[in-house]
């Protein structure tokens, strides 16, 4: 028998009391979590969690000073960017996602969202992000972080029905995130001098040999340039079928063939970005190349498997190494960092005291 409660001539269930009796601060809340959400689906969390990784990446790589407000706004200002660069996307590619098993989903597909709040989440954050970096950081940081939403939102996003170098431009967009943890730091963007961290070779002075090289940012660039493309060409393989019911130009489609060899020839280029540029450019030791040797050589030898067999499968455990080994190339990069003695950092060994002339 169901228990109700007498409230003078009226009976109301419990559970309909329980309900009625919740402060109104919880029902407020509850009624802005599926907002919030639709705004984490919008920005493609995950996806801008890794660009501010690859941004702070290189924040932590530069060996000039930053401080705790500089990188914050950084951070914040680069996902802010990129929340602005995916939601433009999605609000263009409407129809196509709904084609798609993967895309279906989405807010804007699914009609969770209307067009002109999704535009109006998308144009917020597209200004405050780069206004945010161009007052807080520098108007270099901020040029990268618009140009990189117009570059996604615009370019890439049109060429991805028009030709199969969409996927180049991709990598691009991909590439300039740690271009601006660089230039955060006060790192010039296109320094005037080359200078080649030998192996076995004195050690120059950190602040100018490695802050004034040319070598540094376009390291920097190249290895999320080419990390890309083993990790979407693997997962485009995947999801071939959905690409060409949406008609999408993509290399995956056309020549699956070709779109393994692209994979393999940057995985090779991946493991010469990590091994060779980076050292030679100053930003890790040369020990760095012996560590990253490891994780270079599994994914290697997945890409050469993935284009000798084609299979699914291959493709699959491609994209699956691509997933760890971003993050662990950048722990061993910070590991390895020019000039970083990390027993003294953590207190293990003392720092030697300058003895007075």
């Amino acid at each position: 028998m169901q228990r109700v409660w007498v409230v003078g001539r009226t009976t109301t269930p419990f559970f309909q009391r329980s309900a009625l009796a919740r402060p109104a601060a919880l029902v407020r809340h509850a009624s802005r979590r599926p907002v919030l959400q639709l705004y984490s689906e919008l920005a493609k969390t995950r996806l801008s969690l890794l660009v501010v990784l690859s941004a702070m990446s290189s924040v932590a790589l530069c060996p000039l000073p930053t401080s705790v407000p500089t990188l914050l706004a950084t951070a914040a200002g680069t996902a802010l960017c990129a929340a602005s660069a995916n939601t433009l996307n999605q609000l263009q590619e409407v129809p196509f996602d709904a084609q798609m098993a993967r895309t279906r989903n989405r807010p804007l597909v699914r009609k969770a969202i209307t067009p002109l709040h999704a535009t109006g989440f998308a144009i917020a954050t597209g200004v405050i992000g780069p206004v945010l970096l161009w007052t807080t950081v520098n108007p270099t940081t901020a040029i990268l972080g618009a140009s990189n939403i117009a570059l996604y939102a615009g370019l890439y996003t049109w060429m991805k029905r028009k030709s199969i170098y969409n996927t180049w431009v991709g990598a691009v967009v991909g590439g300039i995130p740690p271009l601006m943890g660089w230039t955060a730091c006060g790192g010039p963007l296109i320094p005037s001098s080359i200078h080649l961290f030998l192996p076995f070779s004195a050690t120059p002075p950190v602040d100018l040999a490695i802050v004034d090289n040319a070598l540094a940012p376009f390291a920097l660039f190249m290895l999320l340039y080419s990390w890309q493309f083993p990790h979407f060409n693997g997962l485009s393989h995947l999801v071939r079928g959905s690409y060409a019911q949406a008609a999408y130009k993509m290399l995956a489609v056309l020549d699956p063939r070709k779109n393994a060899l692209v994979a393999l020839r940057h995985s090779v280029l991946l493991a010469g970005i990590t091994t060779v540029l980076f050292p030679i450019s100053g930003l890790t030791t040369w020990t760095f190349a012996l560590t990253a040797a490891i994780p270079n050589a599994v994914c290697v030898q997945a890409a050469w498997r993935f284009w000798r067999g084609g299979s699914e499968r291959e493709a699959r455990l491609l994209f699956r190494h691509s997933l760890w080994y971003l993050p662990v190339i950048m722990g061993l990069m910070m590991l390895h960092k020019q000039n970083v003695d990390w027993f003294q950092w953590v207190g293990l060994r003392r720092k030697e005291e300058e003895i007075p002339l």
